[in-house]
């Protein structure tokens, strides 16, 4: 990867005020909230498209697996993008009133440069 390509994850967390209000709205206002923010993330994306170099999407359940073996385990991450941009500021924004936490209720989106591997 090149030094203007950049990792965007989608966090929010389950326990989030946010998220209880989500969940505590009736199926009917949720639906249609969720076709507005489909919308919305879809312009987002035409809006952006000539700096998506991988879509991404959402993130499943996490496996954490160590010295120890696998295991199940929660993380905020609930879905990635990945962009290019002239620098770091240019891609965080992109992202600046994304629908990830406008209209869904996601609490933010961080990004970060993806590095060269070192050479050895």
């Amino acid at each position: 990867m090149s030094n203007d390509t950049y990792l965007a994850v989608f966090l929010g967390s389950n326990t989030n005020p946010k998220m209880a209000a989500w969940n505590a709205m009736p199926p009917s206002e949720r639906q249609a909230k969720e076709r507005e923010g489909i919308a919305a993330w879809k312009a987002w994306v035409a809006r952006h498209q000539g700096a998506i170099l991988e879509m991404g999407g959402p993130l499943g359940k996490t496996k954490k697996v160590d010295a120890r073996g696998v295991v199940d385990i929660a993380n905020e991450m609930g879905g990635f993008t990945v962009v290019r941009a002239a620098s770091h500021e240019a891609a965080a924004r992109m992202f600046e009133d994304h629908p990830h936490f406008l209209i869904f209720p996601g609490e933010r989106v961080e990004i970060m440069p993806v590095l060269p591997i070192p050479a050895g």
